[in-house]
């Protein structure tokens, strides 16, 4: 598919970090994007009598194309829980309500729970993900073949799966297709023994993988890992071999001055979850020490049964908000900082350094913000306009490797949405009759 996007607004990010948007054409050839500019240079692609034959040529009336947003940790199948357990603090939703259905689970459940997942995923500009969740060799098919990108990693525990099946889905989703990758994890120090997470390291080790895990989400958490260890996860993982390749945490909420350090030396990425941090009441997570002390910061909803809303916009607002009302400074943690950690360094934490920012030679992942609309009029700044009163209804258009699969409320992913929302809701009332 060959697409050329013109009368556009383009939002690009310099070298020197900051960022410009310029007046233009995009052209995407296949999955990569191969022009970025005003049209008077194009000779430099169409060298001597090459030709580009347009499937598509978008007139985009001014609107801004801009790089996906990379939704940086989610259980994507947990959709059939959405809304199912509320207003419980973070064990009792888990023990009570959550591990109990979530066992009840079969692995197609989770192809057709995916699906739903990144039908929203494509409704709010998100066009990757970091999924963390059980099954995911149906998954990863699920994300095929709807052609969306996922990076995947263990939900291991106590409870459920293996070493053995890490090692399986780690060899056979790197081997489906290139939407879809993996990297070694494991779900929390406080579900998993330290037998099982000295195999993740040893695993990590022999992969040359990153390490993710949820850490330090609660004040709880860290509490009882300190008792159990007499460090915390940070320490406690990091003293297991896990970061030699790298990789973060999920959360890190309640983090101690020691766990700074063992960040930054291992080179960690943050992934910050202020949505659900919020409706479960586990804390503020201290973004602008992170910032602050240059420690690279992603962001991301978490599942569909804690945030409830898989909206990278409300996502935004909550991060920024949040830090300035921690630090009681209206200043920390600003519009372009924000937009970096939801779109460029999510990809840095992936490991999709290919689809970071919108390039010639990156990958084609693009969505259209609409700017003509009132909550992005009049345009004293574009970027704070995003992320301080955007919304899911400025989304036009979400295209993944080069192709469109979302535009104007209508998917292109070859399933009926009412197909996918009637499989969803049999399963929960399935599950619920088994429990």
């Amino acid at each position: 598919m060959n697409t050329r996007f013109y009368n556009a607004r383009i939002l690009l990010l310099e070298d020197d970090g900051n960022y410009n948007i310029i007046n233009g054409e995009l052209w995407v050839k296949k999955d990569e994007i191969i022009y970025i500019g005003d049209g008077s240079d194009v000779a430099q692609v169409c060298k001597g009598d090459e030709m580009i034959l347009w499937d598509v040529q978008k007139d985009c009336k001014g609107n801004l194309l801009m790089p996906g947003f990379k939704n940086a940790h989610t259980h994507t199948a947990m959709t059939f829980l959405r809304s199912y357990a509320d207003d419980l603090e973070l064990q009792r939703w888990l023990n009570e309500a959550i591990f109990p259905r979530e066992a009840k689970l079969l692995e197609e459940d989770v192809y057709w729970l995916y699906i739903l997942g990144v039908m929203e995923y494509l409704t709010s500009g998100i066009t990757s993900n970091f999924d963390m969740y059980f099954f995911q060799q149906m998954g990863a098919k699920a994300a095929v073949d709807v052609g969306f990108r996922s990076v995947f990693t263990s939900g291991l525990n106590n409870f459920s799966e293996s070493l053995e099946r890490v090692e399986e889905d780690y060899l056979k989703t790197t081997e489906m297709s290139d939407l879809v990758s993996y990297m070694i994890g494991f779900h929390a120090e406080y579900t998993t023994s330290k037998e099982l997470m000295e195999g993740i390291a040893r695993l990590s080790h022999k992969y040359k993988s990153p390490t993710y895990l949820h850490n330090s989400e609660t004040a709880l958490e860290v509490a009882e890992c300190k008792q159990r260890w007499g460090m915390t996860p940070t320490a406690l993982t990091d003293s297991l071999g896990m970061y030699e390749y790298g990789g973060g945490g999920y959360h890190m909420v309640h983090v101690e001055d020691g766990d700074f350090d063992i960040i930054k030396n291992r080179g960690l990425y943050v992934v910050t979850n202020p949505g659900s941090n919020t409706k479960l009441a586990s804390g503020i997570a201290p973004i602008n020490r992170y910032l602050q002390e240059k420690i690279p910061v992603a962001l991301g909803t978490d599942g569909p049964a804690s945030n409830n809303c898989l909206d990278m916009f409300r996502e935004m607002f909550l991060m920024t908000g949040l830090a300035k009302l921690r630090e009681a400074d209206a200043a920390v943690v600003p519009a372009e900082k924000v937009l970096y950690a939801a779109t460029t360094e999510g990809a840095n934490a992936m490991g999709l350094f290919d689809c970071d920012r919108l390039a010639v030679g990156k990958k084609a992942d693009i969505i259209m913000i609409d700017l003509n609309q009132p909550n992005m009029q009049p345009e004293n700044n574009i970027i704070k306009n995003i992320v301080y009163s955007g919304s899911k209804q400025n989304v036009a258009m979400t295209m993944v490797n080069g192709k469109i699969l979302y535009e104007g409320g209508v998917f292109d992913i070859g399933f009926d949405p009412k197909e996918i929302y009637e499989k969803a809701n049999k399963i929960i009332q399935r599950v619920n009759n088994e429990v």
